[in-house]
Parts: structure tokens; C-alpha cells; sequence
């Protein structure tokens, strides 16, 4: 979440007459995440956050919102798109095509993660995981390996030798794997703690599901670990996964193949995210309030995933 699209106070009051949410009181940046501009509102009627969508069009916006609404819905923890007068969830302001949705309580100031939290994020991909197959749209995942083979073409030619050998190297290896029979879904595939709200241990909800797609479900597992579970040196704390996985196995068990083909997993998530980073890095995009995140982060957690299941990636081949 970031500020590139300013909203003068005007604008958003005629927006918001759209709503039965009462008068605006007051509204602020959000300036976290990168990709679209938010806005905390406060009406006389409650909390709300407010999107405006920098690169989603009209087109693609209703599976994200039509899932939020799904999963809220299905008892999942996530924030309910709120619809206007006319019962749409989408509107224009600003030139941008906009949404609201309920404020959750909770924070995403989660630095290092306890292991109750990590049993609750267990619990929220496991159930998140055994509804989103059932969901009615579908969405390819935009950032897969087809993007990491464009992106990586942008950014190799601002990378230091070694660091480019890396991720030659490593796309090699990747597609190498990407013909499995895998179990898919709906995932959120961004499931970092800057998405997760938090109350002491109680997990509130889970937000910015604007990533989501339909993927195998393994790789969300992936993503989510990489993030949680991962030590400053890029090594993973093996109580954390198993936390996560302990909690998440009682509602969707994993299968044979799935634990087979964690390593890969891990490796695959570490490298979309650290292309991602590279991309902003080298190819910023102008705004109000954005904040560009360190690539180096996970360039380490893919090479201590390499170093770690090198034995066990040789048992796949």
C-alpha cells in the first residue's frame, strides 16, 4: 500500500455521497505496501479503507473483490468489500477505479512472529485453502514464471555478475518444475505480516488480496513461510514452519508430492519476490508516499534455500 494518486477532500466527499456512511471526518495515506494508493477514512459511521487502483483495471477488479466478499463471507477472516447505492463495489475517482472495504481491527506491526501467531496463520491458509477451490472466477497468476523470465530480462543488465549468475541459475532450475501435478486454488499469494492484522496473538484478518490468483495452494504455503518464518540469515526457524504446518495440515493435509516438492516451492517464492524488488528498485515508480523494500532480503533466503535442500532436491531428479 502506497500513496501515488493524491484525493483532495472535495473528491472523496463526492465519493462518498455515493454511500450510506455518514459525513467524512477525516482521512490519511497509507504508506506501506507498493503497489496501490490507500486511504484510511473515517466517517460518522465507522472506519474504512479506500483503494484506488494504480495498474488493476475495471476488468479484472470484480475477482478480487467478488473474493473478498466470497471469503468474508465463508467465515474467513478478511475485509468485506462495501458496496454503493446501486450495490457495485467499484467506483471511479480521481481517474482511478476505487473500492472500500471494512477497516479491520488489529495491526500489522508483527516483527518477529510468536508461535501462536504462526499456528493462527496455519489455521487462516488452511481453511482459506479448503473454501477457494469452490470459488466461481478464475485469475492466472500474473507473477509467475513467465513474468519472472520478462522481469528478469529488465533487471539483469543493472546486476553485478555474480548476483546475475544467480538468477540465471536459478530460473534454470525452476523451469524444470513447473509440469506438476500439484493441488490449485485460490491463493493469496502476498501473505507477508504487513497483511496480517494481529491483536497480541489473535489474528484479526487477513488484507490486500490483490495478488490473488489461481495457483497451486503449496506455493501460498511458500510464500507465507518465506516471510514468517525466515531468521535474518535467510535460514528458516524450523519451530515457526511447524507451526504453520501443524496447524494448516489439520484442515487440508498435504500430499506426498507437496512435501516432496517443498524445497522447489520455497525457492520458487524467494525468487518471485526478490525479482519484484529488483524491478522497484530499478524501475521506481513515481508517488506522494512509496516505499521501495530491500531486494537483498530475499536474494538471501533463496540462497540459503539452496544451500539447504541441495541433498533434497537431488532425491527429486
Amino acid at each position: 500500500m502506497s500513496v501515488y494518486t493524491r484525493v483532495e477532500q472535495q473528491q472523496l466527499k463526492e465519493f462518498l455521497s455515493h454511500y450510506e456512511l455518514g459525513n467524512l471526518i477525516s482521512y490519511t495515506g497509507i504508506n506501506a505496501g507498493i503497489e496501490n494508493t490507500n486511504y484510511f477514512v473515517t466517517t460518522s459511521d465507522g472506519e474504512f479503507v479506500l483503494t484506488l487502483f494504480e495498474s488493476l483495471s475495471n476488468e479484472e477488479l470484480p475477482y478480487f473483490l467478488e473474493l473478498m466478499a466470497y471469503l468474508a463471507e465463508h467465515n474467513i477472516s478478511t475485509a468485506h468489500p462495501l458496496s454503493d447505492l446501486t450495490g457495485k463495489y467499484l467506483r471511479q475517482l480521481n481517474g482511478k477505479p476505487a473500492a472500500l472495504v471494512q477497516k479491520l481491527a488489529g495491526n500489522t506491526d508483527v516483527k518477529i512472529p510468536t508461535l501462536n501467531q504462526c499456528q493462527a496463520l496455519g489455521d487462516f491458509l488452511g481453511n482459506f485453502h479448503f473454501v477457494s477451490p469452490n470459488f466461481h472466477l478464475q485469475r492466472n497468476n500474473e507473477r509467475g514464471p513467465h513474468w519472472w523470465n520478462t522481469t528478469a530480462e529488465l533487471v539483469l543488465p543493472h546486476m553485478p555478475p555474480y548476483d546475475a549468475k544467480l538468477l540465471r541459475s536459478e530460473l534454470d532450475f525452476q523451469n524444470r518444475y513447473q509440469n506438476l501435478s500439484l493441488q490449485q486454488g485460490v491463493i493469496h499469494a502476498d501473505l507477508f505480516r504487513d497483511n496480517a492484522l494481529f491483536k497480541g496473538d489473535k489474528l484479526c484478518g487477513v488484507i490486500d488480496f490483490y495478488y490473488a490468483c489461481n495457483d497451486v495452494l503449496i506455493y501460498d504455503i511458500a510464500v507465507t513461510v518465506n516471510d514468517w518464518c525466515s531468521l535474518p540469515n535467510g535460514n528458516l526457524d524450523a519451530k515457526r514452519v511447524q507451526a504453520i504446518f501443524t496447524n494448516y495440515n489439520r484442515i487440508r493435509p498435504f500430499t506426498a508430492i507437496e512435501y516432496k516438492i517443498w524445497p522447489v516451492m520455497l525457492r520458487a517464492a524467494a525468487l518471485r519476490f526478490w525479482l519484484s524488488r529488483l524491478q522497484d528498485l530499478h524501475f521506481p515508480r513515481p508517488g506522494e508516499m512509496t516505499h521501495i523494500k530491500d531486494p537483498t532480503i530475499f536474494q538471501n533466503i533463496l540462497q540459503a534455500h539452496i544451500q539447504a535442500g541441495e541433498q533434497r532436491i537431488a532425491l527429486l531428479q
